[in-house]
């Protein structure tokens, strides 16, 4: 199901958005979504590269799968 939202957009990003669009015979909609959608594996890189960055700089706490076996009663 699909909801909408309002974004503001720089008009010359708007330009080049609608422009795409006629040139692919395609929605606003369907180009923002296929953009979105594409970014997220950028997301998904800059999500792992700073929990990396956690794990180096000792912030969190690293647990050995014997350890969650052991804590589920597993081993």
């Amino acid at each position: 199901m699909k909801k909408a939202i309002n974004i503001r957009l720089d008009e010359d990003l708007l330009y080049d958005l609608d422009n795409y669009a006629k040139e692919l015979d395609r929605t606003r909609t369907y180009i923002i979504e296929k953009a979105v959608s594409t970014y997220f594996n950028t997301l998904d890189e800059m999500i792992s590269d700073k929990r990396i960055d956690e794990v180096k700089k000792g912030n969190v706490e690293l647990y050995t799968l014997e350890d969650v076996a052991k804590q589920l009663g597993l081993k």
